[in-house]
């Protein structure tokens, strides 16, 4: 029996195992980083040993580290979570070689699974269908080709090539991401399939001989071949369910599978499936499963590892339908590059609980209001699951859940999210890992520009509105009014890409909007009337439809949530303290990070688009490229130093003024 069990992991999977050992009776152990020290899986945890450091390679992949913090702790068990050591052989070896009990498979089956391409023969030989692949880049028939790293996944490593020349770079710059990301810098080239669809299947096996499958999920929709949206069940007919899951369990026995494990496969658009690679850990997107299932895949994963049977003989029956979304913490205005900061709000209506409750909307989150969002780990801010009797009804509660959440402080893919969901071609099941490309209206923010000025109009009057509330003298004028009808009140803001948006309004006596103007758009502003102002809350009269804007102020910084949208704005003071100007050319850090590499030197000529510099932040690359044609004027940074955001890394000036 496990009575007190580590979670070798952190953020959201560590809270998601503690609750559901909460719910056995099991005490925890959680191991914590410098960085982590204040995060909410360390306050949940019963017990909690720090790992001095910050970065993964100084914490959490210290295997010494960990079972150091289990002998101390006295915890009889370790969970891996998924992520950094949860498919790591010989953390699993050394696990049960320590007297612990492993809470996963066995080190042999996750050695087998863990190299992609002896899992690719050796389940070859157990007859699942496979896609054509190399070793090496010279080995290559015909394209599109995937470049994939052999040891690990989530999209890192991988590269989509289409023609020979791109190969090679390809290869190049896969090897170092896989280096940098699992220690292991092998990687292989296959076929890419046009239009396929991401499936797989949740198994489960014990020690009495039992391996189920438990269902299937859809994880279609991917961004750099990293996954944002799952479902489950995938929409398949009912003969290609049962092969799936056949092979599936033909692909856990195979490697005597204990626990729970997932089995990826490529679905053609022609019906065929092709094995992708097996994953010997819980899955990030397990909750789907638990929602159509009903099952709690943490606690089967205890009870296997205790030597229980399953308490399950067959595949259970799927009830509804669920769809989970991962809300990461990135700059939509940068490109989707990691972001970071400090989340001063961070709250999403409607959750009936967190972790574990199978039916209505559930949140698995690593957060909450305060938390600090830095560069050293994995940009996912959580999961947000909706189950409902049908999958319209799914993706309908989960898009209007997300639409209203108040996420400030923190930029993130909230908006791609809730855009996917709610187009047409989701809605009628047309998905596939190609669905971002050919969609970029998705990409678009879901407050249109029109909005803004609105936006930043409810945000000066809160603004006002709290003056006014603190004002020693004259408290009863309402906020905002003067007695100059010349001279409006001005208000000056910077919006979410950037660009400066000016709002001038003046009140009448009796606290109403006599009027007001904006600096944005070649369209006159709607007819605006003011319902209501305070300090938190504000409500406009737009056109005849009454409109209320939620307002949070922190510092300079306003966050607007409105009924067609969010906007994080920054209000610009009334005084600007002049600055020093940066010069022309200059290429600032997007995020903090490491320069990787540095590719030229001053002096030397570049082409718009040319490779300037690599830096590394959230255990992702980040090219730095020239804007455009000219010479590079200077380059303060060096491979292997640190960057904060905003950084200057190199200025690109034209020739004649090198020379």
């Amino acid at each position: 029996m496990i009575s007190r069990l580590l979670v070798a992991n952190r953020g959201e999977i560590a809270r998601r195992v503690f609750a559901a050992c909460r719910a056995s009776g099991v005490e925890t152990v959680a191991v914590h980083s410098d960085a982590d020290t204040e995060a909410p899986f360390v306050a949940e945890a019963d017990h909690a040993v720090r790992l001095p450091g910050n970065t993964p390679v100084e914490t959490y992949l210290r295997i010494e580290l960990i079972l150091d913090a289990a002998r101390r702790s006295g915890a009889d068990a370790i969970h891996p979570g998924y992520g950094f050591l949860a498919e790591n052989a010989g953390f699993a070896a050394a696990v049960t070689d320590a007297g612990l009990t492993w809470v996963g498979p066995p080190a042999k089956a996750i050695a087998a699974m863990g190299d992609k391409l002896a899992a690719k023969a050796l389940l070859a030989d157990a007859g699942i269908p496979m896609l054509p692949s190399w070793t090496e880049p010279e080995q290559v028939t015909g394209f599109p080709v995937l470049v994939k790293a052999s040891a690990g996944g989530g999209g890192r490593g991988m590269r989509i090539v289409r023609d020979t020349d791109g190969l090679a770079g390809a290869v190049a710059s896969a090897r170092r991401e896989a280096a940098a990301a699992f220690g292991d810098g092998t990687v292989f080239v296959e076929r890419y399939v046009e239009r396929g669809r991401h499936v797989e299947v949740q198994i489960v096996g014990d020690r009495h001989g039992t391996v189920l499958a438990l269902g299937e999920r859809d994880c279609s929709i991917q961004r750099r071949h990293q996954k944002i949206v799952e479902e489950a069940p995938a929409i398949v007919g009912t003969e290609l369910r049962e092969r799936l899951h056949a092979a599936a369990v033909s692909a856990g026995r195979a490697v005597d599978y204990l626990g729970a494990g997932t089995v990826e496969f490529l679905l053609a658009p022609d019906g065929e499936f092709y094995f992708l690679e097996m994953n010997t850990r819980l899955q990030v997107e397990h909750p789907v499963t638990e929602a159509v299932t009903g099952l709690d895949l943490v606690r089967l994963q205890l009870l296997v590892a205790e030597g229980e049977p399953l308490p399950l003989t067959a595949t259970p029956p799927v009830a509804g339908h669920a769809i989970e979304v991962r809300l990461c913490a990135e700059d939509p205005a940068q490109g989707f590059r990691p972001a970071t900061g400090t989340l001063h709000r961070f709250a999403v209506p409607g959750v009936v609980g967190d972790f574990t409750p199978p039916r209505g909307l559930r949140l698995d989150s690593g957060v909450q209001s305060g938390s600090t969002v830095g560069v050293h780990y994995d940009s996912m801010l959580a999961k947000l699951v909706a189950w409902a009797p049908t999958r319209v009804e799914a993706a309908r509660a989960l898009a209007a859940a997300l639409a209203r959440a108040e996420l400030h402080g923190v930029r993130t893919n909230r908006d791609l999210l809730v855009r996917v969901l709610r187009s047409r071609e989701f809605g009628a099941a047309e998905v596939d890992t190609g669905f971002l490309d050919r969609h970029p209206e998705v990409f678009a923010p879901l407050l249109p520009a029109g909005e803004l000025p609105l936006a930043a109009l409810a945000a000066a009057l809160a603004s006002a509105a709290d003056r006014r509330a603190a004002a020693p003298v004259l408290a009863g004028l309402p906020a905002g009014w003067r007695n100059v009808p010349a001279f409006p009140q001005v208000a000056r803001f910077v919006g979410p890409d950037g660009d400066e948006v000016e709002v001038r309004y003046r009140l009448d006596r009796t606290g109403g909007l006599a009027q007001w103007s904006t600096s944005t758009g070649d369209e006159p502003p709607p007819t605006v009337t003011l319902v209501g102002a305070a300090g938190q809350r504000v409500v406009l009269d737009v056109d005849g439809v009454r409109r209320a804007y939620r307002v949070h102020r922190v510092g300079s910084e306003v966050f607007v949530d409105g009924p067609d949208g969010a906007a994080s704005l920054v209000e610009l003071p009334r005084f600007p303290v002049p600055g020093a100007e940066l010069a022309a050319g200059s290429l600032l850090a997007p995020l903090p990070g490491a320069v990787a590499r540095v590719h030229v030197e001053v002096g030397q000529r570049v082409a718009a688009g040319d490779l300037l510099l690599t830096l590394e932040a959230m255990k992702l690359e980040h090219p730095v490229v020239a804007p455009t044609d000219g010479v590079v004027t200077e380059l303060p940074v060096l491979a292997g130093g640190q960057v904060d955001t905003g950084a200057v890394l190199a200025v690109v000036g034209p020739v004649e003024e090198a020379s």
